[in-house]
Protein backbone atom coordinates (compact mmCIF):
# COMPACT_ATOMS: atom_id res chain seq x y z
CA UNK A 1 0.00 0.00 0.00
CA UNK A 2 1.57 3.24 -0.92
CA UNK A 3 1.75 6.01 1.88
CA UNK A 4 -0.20 9.39 1.68
CA UNK A 5 3.82 10.98 1.73
CA UNK A 6 4.65 9.03 -0.88
CA UNK A 7 1.94 9.49 -3.48
CA UNK A 8 2.25 13.58 -2.85
CA UNK A 9 6.06 13.22 -3.86
CA UNK A 10 4.76 10.74 -6.82
CA UNK A 11 2.68 14.00 -7.98
CA UNK A 12 4.73 16.47 -7.49
CA UNK A 13 7.87 14.99 -9.41
CA UNK A 14 5.08 13.73 -12.30
CA UNK A 15 4.15 17.39 -12.34
CA UNK A 16 7.69 18.95 -12.57
CA UNK A 17 8.24 16.32 -15.57
CA UNK A 18 5.96 17.22 -17.66
CA UNK A 19 6.27 20.90 -17.09
CA UNK A 20 10.31 20.62 -18.30
CA UNK A 21 8.73 18.51 -21.37
CA UNK A 22 6.58 21.56 -22.03
CA UNK A 23 7.10 24.69 -23.62
CA UNK A 24 8.28 26.81 -20.85
CA UNK A 25 7.71 30.91 -19.80
CA UNK A 26 4.94 32.42 -18.68
CA UNK A 27 1.69 31.51 -20.09
CA UNK A 28 -0.34 34.54 -20.38
CA UNK A 29 -4.26 34.96 -22.63
CA UNK A 30 -3.91 38.24 -24.75
CA UNK A 31 -5.71 40.05 -27.41
CA UNK A 32 -9.38 38.18 -26.17
CA UNK A 33 -11.18 37.77 -29.94
CA UNK A 34 -14.64 36.91 -29.62
CA UNK A 35 -14.24 33.39 -28.73
CA UNK A 36 -10.73 32.40 -29.00
CA UNK A 37 -7.78 33.87 -26.97
CA UNK A 38 -4.74 34.59 -27.97
CA UNK A 39 -2.47 32.58 -25.43
CA UNK A 40 1.07 33.00 -25.49
CA UNK A 41 4.04 31.97 -23.82
CA UNK A 42 7.02 34.55 -22.58
CA UNK A 43 10.09 33.27 -22.37
CA UNK A 44 12.97 35.06 -19.64
CA UNK A 45 15.23 35.59 -22.60
CA UNK A 46 12.08 38.38 -23.86
CA UNK A 47 11.23 35.66 -26.71
CA UNK A 48 7.36 33.94 -27.20
CA UNK A 49 5.79 31.97 -28.61
CA UNK A 50 2.11 31.39 -29.72
CA UNK A 51 0.37 28.54 -28.25
CA UNK A 52 -0.59 27.35 -31.58
CA UNK A 53 3.43 27.07 -32.08
CA UNK A 54 3.84 25.08 -29.26
CA UNK A 55 0.44 22.97 -29.23
CA UNK A 56 2.76 19.39 -29.20
CA UNK A 57 4.56 20.49 -26.36
CA UNK A 58 1.96 21.74 -24.25
CA UNK A 59 -1.25 19.94 -25.01
CA UNK A 60 -0.58 17.09 -22.23
CA UNK A 61 0.08 19.81 -19.65
CA UNK A 62 -3.02 21.92 -20.43
CA UNK A 63 -4.84 17.97 -20.48
CA UNK A 64 -3.27 17.60 -17.07
CA UNK A 65 -4.50 20.82 -15.07
CA UNK A 66 -7.54 20.42 -16.85
CA UNK A 67 -11.01 21.79 -14.62
CA UNK A 68 -10.74 18.42 -13.00
CA UNK A 69 -8.65 19.73 -10.76
CA UNK A 70 -10.43 22.51 -9.38
CA UNK A 71 -12.05 20.88 -6.90
CA UNK A 72 -8.94 18.75 -5.20
CA UNK A 73 -6.47 21.84 -5.51
CA UNK A 74 -9.90 24.48 -3.85
CA UNK A 75 -10.11 21.71 -1.01
CA UNK A 76 -5.97 21.22 -0.58
CA UNK A 77 -6.07 25.30 -0.43
CA UNK A 78 -9.37 25.20 2.74
CA UNK A 79 -7.54 22.69 4.05
CA UNK A 80 -4.31 24.52 4.18
CA UNK A 81 -6.25 27.55 5.42
CA UNK A 82 -7.46 25.70 8.40
CA UNK A 83 -4.05 24.42 9.46
CA UNK A 84 -1.98 27.05 12.31
CA UNK A 85 0.56 28.43 10.74
CA UNK A 86 -0.88 28.13 7.10
CA UNK A 87 1.60 25.80 5.14
CA UNK A 88 4.31 28.38 3.20
CA UNK A 89 3.45 26.29 0.10
CA UNK A 90 0.12 26.48 0.04
CA UNK A 91 0.48 30.29 0.68
CA UNK A 92 2.75 31.02 -2.56
CA UNK A 93 0.45 28.58 -4.84
CA UNK A 94 -2.50 31.06 -4.28
CA UNK A 95 -0.39 34.00 -4.51
CA UNK A 96 0.22 32.71 -7.74
CA UNK A 97 -2.64 31.35 -8.45
CA UNK A 98 -4.45 35.00 -7.82
CA UNK A 99 -2.19 36.80 -9.88
CA UNK A 100 -3.69 34.94 -12.60
CA UNK A 101 -6.79 34.25 -12.28
CA UNK A 102 -9.55 37.10 -13.71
Amino acid sequence: MTRPADLLRTAADRLEALAARTTPGDWRAGGLLATRPEVVAHSPDGGTEHVAEARAGTGTWIAALSPALAAPLAGWLRAAAAGDPVDPVAEAFARALLARLP
